[in-house]
């Protein structure tokens, strides 16, 4: 039988059009992936900006999250809270952590030479320290990336992500609206600092101080943000709102690099901008939208629905390409766009079926199991 929490939980009005928004913005992120390979550095990324994508989700859960939760601490406990969170993230992390230990072996290259060399039981090791979400030290850094998570790199993302439902949940949910607001705008300026000494906000995924430094930075305004946004925004009527944002999220991830070598800063303050004031008002006008059709309904559900899954299922998949494009030197890119695409073809695929014959059947489950 359900608890009065949760039918009220579920009552709440959907915004169909920001879990459509998150879906285009994941596959822009396998996008800028299969792009990587192909530059020497941050300053000559073809997709550039992608890496903005995870500000973006962060921003977006800090909205939903507010939403959802912010008026019904009365009827939710914090336990509840934590058990909706491992229900709704956890599968799929330990789906993709164990299609990268799967794929692990196979992709040994040149970029990758001591992948032969690690033993079976430290890569199981890795593999189940991964399904916690915690991050390995870099003496477990088997593939030699010093990634938090090796098997799977986009995992960072989620770690940090973790770290910021705990905050809510124990201790900022309780914060004034002024005071959220002084939170953000000191999240704001430490998150401007890093963009403009470092050029962007770029990183995050290293068990290092610097790196975990960034990835706190990279958090707190976002994430927070989006928290204060569902506190004080009021959503209009706004018709083709997901058309015109789809279409401003692509303009600003696809962005060419600012500034170059010479002139960091210009880029940092792109990021910067982006983060603190574009991606707040996307938000707000994909919850002012308005649905123009069944067809755009449905476009937004399918897009919201694999958004997670080919997030965390894409990277496993990517590796594969980056090893053969590393055991290849010297092809084109337009050699590689047909393998390129058929990446992003099959980790859409992946995604659907990852959802529909294991995330959302598992999370039934669970749903049953932590009632």
């Amino acid at each position: 039988m359900k608890s009065e929490s949760t039918n009220r939980l579920a009552s709440k009005p959907h915004y169909p059009i920001l879990d459509g928004l998150r879906g285009v913005a994941a596959i822009i992120v396998v996008t800028f992936h299969l792009a990587e390979p192909f530059s020497t550095g941050n300053l000559d990324k073809l997709v550039n900006h992608g890496y903005l994508a995870v500000d973006f989700f962060f921003l977006l859960s800090g909205f939903v999250i507010g939403y959802a939760y912010d008026d019904r601490w009365q009827k939710t406990t914090v336990g509840t809270f934590f058990k909706r969170r491992i229900e709704r993230l956890q599968p799929m992390v330990v789906l993709g952590m164990t299609l990268g230990a799967i794929g692990f072996y196979f992709t040994d290259s040149t970029i990758w030479p001591m992948i032969h060399a690690v033993p079976v039981w430290k890569m199981l090791l890795v593999m189940l320290i991964g399904y916690t979400i915690l991050p390995v030290p870099l003496s477990l850094d088997i593939r030699g990336w010093q990634e938090m998570h090796p098997l799977n790199s986009v995992g960072w993302s989620l770690f940090f992500e973790y770290i910021a439902n705990i905050l809510y949940a124990v201790w900022i949910r309780k914060f004034s609206t002024l005071a959220l607001s002084i939170l953000v705008a000191i999240a704001a300026i430490a998150l401007v600092h890093l963009a403009v000494t470092n050029g962007d906000v770029s990183g995050g995924w290293t068990l290092n101080f610097e790196q975990v430094r960034i990835g706190f930075t990279r958090t707190m305004y976002p994430f927070f943000a989006g928290l204060l946004l569902s506190r004080v925004a009021r959503p209009t009527q706004i018709k083709n709102a997901f058309l015109w944002c789809s279409l401003l999220v692509a303009i600003v991830l696809y962005m060419p690099r600012l500034g170059g070598a010479e002139h960091l800063w210009l880029n940092g303050i792109y990021d910067s901008i982006c983060i603190i004031i574009i991606f707040p008002l996307i938000v707000y006008f994909g919850a002012s939208g308005v649905m123009q059709s069944t067809k755009e309904n449905r476009l937004c559900k399918f897009l919201g629905d694999i958004s997670y899954p080919l997030y965390m299922v894409h990277y496993p998949l990517v590796y594969f390409y980056v090893a053969w494009i590393s055991n290849n030197k010297g092809i084109t890119i337009g050699a590689a766009l047909p393998y390129a695409l058929g990446i992003l073809t099959g980790s859409i695929i992946l995604a659907y079926v990852s959802l529909k014959w294991y995330d959302e059947p598992l999370r039934k489950w669970l749903r049953k199991k932590l009632a």
